[in-house]
């Protein structure tokens, strides 16, 4: 019973030790997207349908 418990608590610590790096990680920037604006500005946006049924009247 006794490893059980000191299997749980050291379980825990490491799951608290990877959640801490996660956090430390997001808020350091290490997840931001840095190549997705660069090629976003080649593309052309979609023009939206301003009609509610969605058939254009031009």
């Amino acid at each position: 019973m006794e490893i059980i418990i000191l299997l749980i608590a050291i379980s825990l610590t490491i799951a608290v030790f990877f959640l801490g790096a996660f956090i430390w990680n997001m808020k350091s920037g290490q997840y931001d997207d840095t190549y997705g604006p660069s090629v976003r500005m080649l593309f052309e946006d979609k023009k939206k349908d301003s009609s509610k049924d969605g058939v254009s009247l031009k």
